[in-house]
């Protein structure tokens, strides 16, 4: 299913979650965000809207790997040919960088940049002593190196994610935020099981494929 749907239903979800519970401007809002971000966060194990504005990011990454080892390459061939030297120390660095590019796809360097921004979310939750941004950091670090529709797209990760926003909840003190993080959660998990590709919802005790097909969604 489109990100844009799944942000569609996460905003609904928030707007619901302000209009049944004692309105304030700032309470409405933090109900749309956890909602809206919910909603998306299981699509972490992919391209999707949250880390796809990393991908001219990561190929800008992948473009200066391959050709910035392949120029240190040249350049300290060029300098032996002409003067019999050899500094092991950048030849050694030339390769390392010619074989990352080489190595690395703009998939995997994406990967690696949001596992550093759940990376700086751990420390801030280590710093702070907040269990819920560590809980978060744990996550989006984890998340992209998963299968899509794998493990973030099961009845176990939503649990996880109820209990990142009870910690959220019991910090700031707004009731409710669990509920809609969770809701948002499994909205995602819902609206992908219409889809022909369904949700392992249970994965790994068991690899079946829950899926009601309502169209091409």
């Amino acid at each position: 299913m489109k990100g844009t749907t799944h942000l569609t239903i996460g905003l609904a979800i928030g707007a619901a979650a302000a209009a049944s519970h004692a309105f304030t401007v700032k309470h409405a809002a933090l109900y749309v965000a956890v909602a809206a971000f919910s909603s998306l966060s299981a699509d972490l194990d992919g391209t999707n809207m949250l880390s796809g504005k990393l991908n001219r990011t990561a190929r800008t990454i992948h473009a200066l790997l391959l050709w910035g080892g392949a120029a240190l390459t040249v350049a300290i061939g060029v300098q032996y040919a002409a003067q019999g030297v050899l500094h092991m120390e950048w030849a050694i660095a030339a390769v390392a960088v010619l074989l990352l590019g080489l190595v690395l796809g703009n998939g995997m360097i994406r990967n690696a940049l949001v596992s550093a921004i759940g990376a700086a979310l751990l420390y801030g939750g280590l710093n702070g002593e907040m269990n819920w941004l560590i809980g978060l950091g744990v996550f989006v670090a984890w998340v992209p190196w998963l299968n899509h529709r794998g493990l973030s797209h099961t009845i176990w990760a939503a649990g996880a994610w109820w209990a990142i926003g009870w910690g959220l909840e019991q910090q700031i003190g707004v009731d409710g935020i669990a509920q809609v993080a969770l809701w948002g959660y499994l909205s995602h998990l819902i609206a992908d099981t219409l889809t022909p590709s369904g949700v392992k919802w249970l994965y790994p005790l068991t690899k079946k494929t829950f899926k009601l097909p309502i169209g091409k969604l």
